[in-house]
C-alpha cells in the first residue's frame, strides 16, 4: 500500500466516523479558506512561470492546512491547564501545528514545510529557485492535499484539476526560468 493511498484511506475512514458521530457544521472560516485554496490552485494551474506556479500551489496547501486548523483547533484555556499563556514562545507555523491538531496530515505537513524555503525564493523571483518539474509536482501534490482536506472536513470531493500546463508544450522558457 502506498503512503498516499494509506493516507487517503485513513482520511476517508475518519471522515465516515465524523459523519456517524454527527460532526458539528463548519463555520465560515474553514469554508472561506477552502475557497481561497481552490482559487490559489486554479491560479497555479494557469500560471506559465514555474516560480509563480510553485508559490501559488504552496499557498493553496497552506490555506488548506489553515482550514483544518480553523475547523478543529481549540484555544488553550489557561485556567484548565494551569498555564498562564505561552510566554516566551512566538507564533507557531501552520506546518508545526497541523500534526498536533490533525495527526493524519503529519507527513503532508513535513512535505510542505520542507518546501517553504523554495516558496519564499520563488515569490522573491530568484532565478533558478524552482524548476518547471518541481512546480508541476508541487501543483499535483497541493491538489491531492486539498482533496484529502475536503474529505476530512466532510466537504464534497472535487476531482483534481485537469488544466495543468504540460511542461513539454512550452517552447520558449521565460527568462526567470532559464
Amino acid at each position: 500500500m502506498t503512503v498516499e493511498y494509506q493516507q487517503a484511506s485513513d482520511v476517508r475512514r475518519m471522515s465516515a466516523l465524523n459523519e456517524r458521530r454527527g460532526r458539528p457544521p463548519l463555520g465560515h472560516a474553514p469554508l472561506d479558506l477552502i475557497d481561497q485554496a481552490r482559487a490559489c490552485l486554479a491560479e497555479a494551474a494557469s500560471s506559465t512561470l514555474a516560480t509563480d506556479r510553485f508559490a501559488a500551489a504552496h499557498l493553496s496547501a497552506l490555506r488548506a492546512a489553515a482550514a483544518v486548523l480553523a475547523a478543529r483547533a481549540r484555544p488553550v484555556n489557561p485556567r484548565r491547564t494551569g498555564r498562564t499563556g505561552r510566554r516566551g514562545h512566538g507564533p507557531r507555523n501552520v506546518w508545526d501545528l497541523l500534526p498536533v491538531v490533525a495527526p493524519e496530515f503529519a507527513e503532508w505537513a513535513a512535505f510542505f514545510a520542507a518546501n517553504a524555503g523554495k516558496r519564499s525564493a520563488a515569490q522573491a523571483g530568484l532565478p533558478g529557485s524552482v524548476s518547471v518539474r518541481e512546480a508541476d509536482d508541487l501543483l499535483r501534490q497541493a491538489d491531492e492535499f486539498l482533496g484529502l482536506v475536503c474529505v476530512a472536513l466532510g466537504l464534497p470531493y472535487q476531482e483534481p484539476l485537469d488544466v495543468y500546463v504540460p511542461s513539454g508544450l512550452r517552447t520558449v522558457p521565460h527568462p526567470r526560468e532559464a
